[in-house]
């Protein structure tokens, strides 16, 4: 039983309706349907007041007019290049007013009377009539003219209740006006991006009749009221159109924190019956078909763009359930490489939400799978952007000829897309490097990793002792780090599906040059070559020259059954040649030791291989049999050892 002290409009107390399992599809989230009461005054205890203002210049709704979701990022991005353009103007002004306020905030304290006054004669002139505490001294006079002009430019507009205009520091100014005005905060901040985004959080103002027609001011020396303090507000823009719903608080509280913290804050301003929003005209439509989705859990919108601009209203008034109900929506409509990579793109505050987490897990997992075999499409991948980049190296099946193509690939996309050496480091060591399994990179191209002045020569330090102590690691402890990986987001020890299979290599100098190499195949991986496949290995190099170990399911020399066979082979590098003894070994039951199984000698030329058919004297069949005395906890170790003939 629910505990009876428990605070039912509360929206972190969980409702059991939320929590029913066995629903599918994007149905409801909750049984309750208050569609009825939507609107209705009968059925609402507060009046919202929607104030609509206009969008950026030359900016529209990203749902409005947009088609599909290529005309929804077209837009979202030039409302970002229109953003950051009118970001870097303000940055510019506020700049500027920062000087003058370093000489008029001393002035601005001395204020003791503040008002706006009609002249005389009529008509709509009006002058602000301010009265100071004493006279100015000669080094303020300078100050003080410039200080007059800059508020001669701020007159309010008329009547109404009191309404704070302008802030210095300590000080704040309120003024009586004719009429009520709707005015917005601008931080004095280096960073404009918090008033003109027009993704920011959501703000609410709670409204009660005008108390009082009288002037204030902060008597000087007293503590300016918290939040205000370098504010400057002022009427920077004007609304359109007015929308009045009638809502029910408890309703709106139970699916929304934002809206349950406005009517429950405990202040006097909770307990009023009108609330105020101001919104841009862009997010008239989501928001009102949010406003519906709180009372009766469906949505008008049909549409990816639609969907959208709901989900980004959904996240600024903190509607978790119509972020769930968006996201399920948008997974089960047919997904494009644009609409995947605008899913990883959202603001992070979305992305970061649990309720769009199987969204954007959809869109890497879309994406991955599209660009699974990454050497099929180099070019379109290079063109992807960060976020889908990361989608794509994050995968397992990731089908590579090996992790050093990984490395390679990353070098060159992060070359292309950050020219700089100081921002080509800073994404590769703190986003890039960290899908590169450097444990599966060759020993020869780990040291070319050590001299690469792409990375940072610390980190570059690091992830090659951690790559060779893991490849120093035996076959159990290695699967045991795989597995401790399997549900981090960095799969650092866990190996792709790569086409050419890993290999340890052990290389001697003296006295004779001479490499030995373990190749492990699955069980798994071996059912696959029936009955005539073949796996490579990744190349090994000695004495210069590239070579590569292959496995087979082949007949043997009379063609009368199937059989296991090893070759090896040397990279074609022109007219080479070069003569090698090679050992080819495999561990077997009961002693678990490597035994040999066929030894020769060979005078390579580029491109040729050579082994034997039936590695094991015994058919396909034994071979793979449970009881075979080949296979070790399900895999097959085989070692090949390679000497340069003198």
């Amino acid at each position: 039983m629910r505990d009876s002290n428990a605070d039912l409009f509360d929206p972190r107390t969980i409702m059991d309706s939320d929590c029913a399992t066995g629903s599918l599809g994007p149905g409801p989230v909750s049984d309750s349907d208050f569609a009825f009461a939507f609107n209705d005054s009968n059925f609402s205890d507060r009046v919202l007041r929607i104030e609509i203002i206009p969008d950026l210049p030359e900016t529209k709704s990203n749902g409005d007019g947009c088609t599909s979701i290529a005309d929804w990022a077209r837009n979202r991005k030039r409302r970002r290049e229109d953003i950051k353009k009118d970001s870097d103007s303000m940055k510019r002004r506020r700049r500027r007013r920062r000087r003058c306020l370093l000489s008029h905030n001393s002035l601005a304290q001395l204020i003791s009377v503040v008002n706006v006054q009609h002249f005389q004669g009529g008509g709509n002139d009006r002058v602000w009539n301010l009265r100071f505490f004493r006279a100015f001294n000669d080094w303020e006079l300078a100050a003080s003219f410039s200080f007059l002009h800059l508020i001669q430019s701020r007159i309010p507009r008329g009547v109404g209740s009191n309404s704070l205009c302008w802030g210095f520091n300590a000080v704040d100014i309120l003024v009586h006006c004719e009429e009520q005005i709707l005015t917005c905060s601008m931080p004095d901040t280096e960073d404009g991006e918090g008033y003109v985004n027009q993704d920011e959080e959501a703000v609410a103002m709670i409204e009660e009749s005008p108390s009082g027609v009288g002037n204030h001011l902060n008597k000087h020396g007293d503590e300016a009221a918290p939040g205000n303090d370098g504010l400057w507000s002022m009427d920077c823009s004007a609304v359109l159109r007015v929308k009045t719903i009638h809502i029910s608080s408890p309703i709106l509280a139970a699916k929304s924190p934002f809206f349950y913290k406005l009517f429950s804050n405990g202040m006097r301003e909770s307990e009023q019956r009108q609330v105020t929003l101001r919104i841009h005209a862009s997010e008239e439509a989501a928001l009102m078909d949010l406003l519906n989705f709180m009372y009766s859990n469906t949505l008008s919108a049909t549409t990816s763009p639609a969907l959208l601009d709901v989900l980004m209203a959904a996240d600024k008034f903190e509607v978790a359930s119509c972020m769930r109900y968006c996201s399920r929506l948008l997974r089960s409509m047919p997904m494009s490489c644009e609409s995947a990579l605008l899913y990883l793109d959202l603001p992070s505050s979305v992305l970061m939400a649990d309720a769009v987490q199987p969204l954007t897990d959809a869109a890497k997992q879309f994406l991955a799978g599209r660009y699974k075999d990454i050497t099929k499409f180099q070019d379109e991948v290079l063109n992807l952007p960060l976020a889908g980049v990361e989608a794509v190296l994050s995968s397992d099946d990731l089908q590579v000829p090996s992790e050093d193509a990984v490395y390679d690939f990353v070098l060159k996309w992060a070359r292309t897309h950050y020219p700089k050496l100081e921002d080509r480091r800073e994404v590769l060591g703190l986003r890039l490097g960290r899908l590169i399994r450097f444990p599966y990179m060759t020993c020869r191209k780990l040291r070319k990793v050590l001299t690469c002045n792409d990375f940072d020569p610390e980190l570059t330090s690091k992830v090659v002792l951690e790559a060779l102590f893991f490849k120093a690691e035996p076959p159990y402890r290695q699967r045991s780090l795989a597995a401790d990986e399997a549900s981090t987001r960095y799969h650092r020890f866990v190996e792709r599906a790569y086409k050419y299979r890993p290999v340890k290599v052990v290389e001697f100098e003296l006295p004779r040059q001479q490499c030995v190499v373990y190749l492990d195949l699955k069980r798994e991986e071996c059912s696959l070559l029936f009955p005539t496949g073949r796996v490579y290995s990744q190349a090994f190099h000695l004495g210069g020259q590239g070579f590569f170990l292959s496995a087979h399911c082949n007949m043997d020399q009379q063609s009368s059954f199937h059989c296991f066979g090893l070759f090896l082979g040397m990279q074609e590098k022109g007219s080479v040649t070069f003569a090698v003894d090679y050992e080819f070994a495999a561990r077997s039951k009961p002693t678990e030791e490597y035994v040999s199984k066929y030894k020769g000698n060979y005078t390579f030329t580029g491109g040729k291989a050579v082994g034997y058919r039936n590695l094991f004297s015994i058919p396909w069949t034994a071979f793979m049999a449970d009881d075979s005395l080949y296979f070790i906890d399900g895999v097959v170790h085989l070692r090949a050892e390679l000497t340069i003939r003198q």
